[in-house]
């Protein structure tokens, strides 16, 4: 089974620690070298560029948002093991954690941070849709022969980039479609490289809530448990007929989602959809 270091890149066997460098961060697994698909999130993105940008605020709960009386932006991981969401109330945030240090957004060093990243990003594939300031999907297909090593390796040198050069950290998901790729960037955080390949696709979905679902709000999450649905499974017993006739436009997409199906392709010219996810 393919394996890579993730601090010192070198390809090895499936190990728990690096024998090159002695390194713990390592991946493995069957498919790493043949997956093309790739998001990118990074971790707690305002905070920790203001972290970054003054280290007094290392080691403490950092909020970024308004005064008392306005919303969470969004909040480091130190804050949110407080609790702490994105959107939250600002007195309901400082409840949970009256300690943090509030800190009111600075766009213009979060702008700068974003493009530095992108012109990482653009060395290593022209095929980059980004979906916020923080966070963008890339499409590897192709690149082995240009770079000389598989996309994991690539990617795997890209976070590693943004640590040391940027002083930022991201997690990598990487899959045969954009769907899964989003899903897998989510469950190693912060600093996280996770792979959803093809053969594991439907075992990994069976039993997971359809609340993962990118887009699938408070009001689309009620009507599918409404239905009866909530989980991959349950949407597995639906006909696709019927999750059409229930649901419209969106049963057909949730019918292939269900199967670990996502044809959209990685568009670089596809709008963002925020400014900041900002919730990971």
């Amino acid at each position: 089974m393919p394996a890579l270091c993730r601090d010192c890149l070198t390809q090895i066997a499936p190990s728990r620690r690096c024998p090159v460098c002695g390194s713990p961060r390592v991946v493995s697994h069957a498919e790493l070298y043949d997956l093309s698909i790739a998001h990118m999130d990074c971790d707690a993105f305002y905070a920790s560029v203001e972290k970054r940008d003054n280290p007094a605020l290392n080691g403490k709960p950092v909020i970024i948002g308004g005064g008392h009386r306005g919303v969470v932006s969004t909040a480091c991981y130190i804050a949110r093991i407080k609790g702490v969401r994105s959107a939250m109330p600002m007195f309901q945030a400082l409840k949970l954690c009256p300690e943090a240090i509030v800190i009111k957004p600075r766009m213009d060093a979060y702008v700068e941070a974003s493009r530095a990243i992108r012109a990482m990003m653009e060395e290593l594939t022209p095929a980059i849709q980004p979906l916020s300031l923080d966070e963008a999907f890339l499409d590897m297909t192709g690149t082995t022969k240009l770079h000389g090593v598989p996309p994991a390796v690539m990617l795997a040198k890209l976070v590693r980039r943004m640590k040391t050069e940027l002083g930022l950290t991201g997690s990598i998901g990487l899959s045969h479609n954009k769907f899964l790729a989003k899903l897998a960037s989510d469950l190693d955080k912060p600093h996280g490289f996770s792979v959803i390949g093809a053969a594991e696709t439907q075992t990994f979905l069976s039993n997971k809530p359809v609340s993962m679902i990118w887009g699938v709000g408070a009001a689309t999450l009620g009507a599918l448990n409404q239905a009866g649905i909530q989980t991959f499974s349950d949407l597995l017993r639906w006909e696709r007929t019927d999750l059409i006739a229930r649901f419209g436009s969106l049963g057909d997409r949730l019918w292939h989602l269900a199967r670990g199906q996502d044809k959209r392709q990685v568009s670089a010219h596809e709008p963002m959809k925020s400014i900041s996810n900002e919730t990971t």
